[in-house]
């Protein structure tokens, strides 16, 4: 079992930036894709960004630019920047993991493990 903890969330003005942390229990990164999405009040929850076993980055189209994810295998830990935070960004973040590669990494339905999350909050 793989357990994810998210930390870094909180609460910025438009224009912030934040970086979010993913802590695995156990060394996974080399051999996971790691993604990290979003759920904002109201709505579904939405792929932001994800780093293949190759270190392939893919990012949704309202981030990219934006939002950077990159993993450090040493500490077991995926990270986050955002930059440039809208308010629109609000939502509570979680990362996933799955073994391997997927068709679609920025898919929710192709992760198997989850984190708790951690809540964003943009203000104007």
């Amino acid at each position: 079992q793989v357990q994810l903890v998210e930390s870094g969330g909180g609460s910025v003005q438009s224009g912030g930036s934040l970086r979010l942390s993913c802590a695995a229990s156990r060394y996974i990164y080399s051999s996971y894709t790691m993604g990290w999405f979003r759920r904002a009040p109201g709505k579904e929850r939405e792929g932001v960004a994800s780093i293949n076993t190759n270190n392939r980055a893919s990012y949704a189209d309202s981030v990219k630019g934006r939002f950077t994810i990159s993993r450090d295998d040493v500490k077991n830990t995926v990270y986050l920047q955002m930059n440039s935070l809208k308010p629109e960004d609000t939502g509570t973040y979680s990362c996933a993991a799955v073994r391997g590669a997927t068709w679609d990494p920025l898919k929710d339905s192709e992760y198997n493990y989850w984190g708790q999350g951690t809540q964003v909050t943009v203000f104007s």
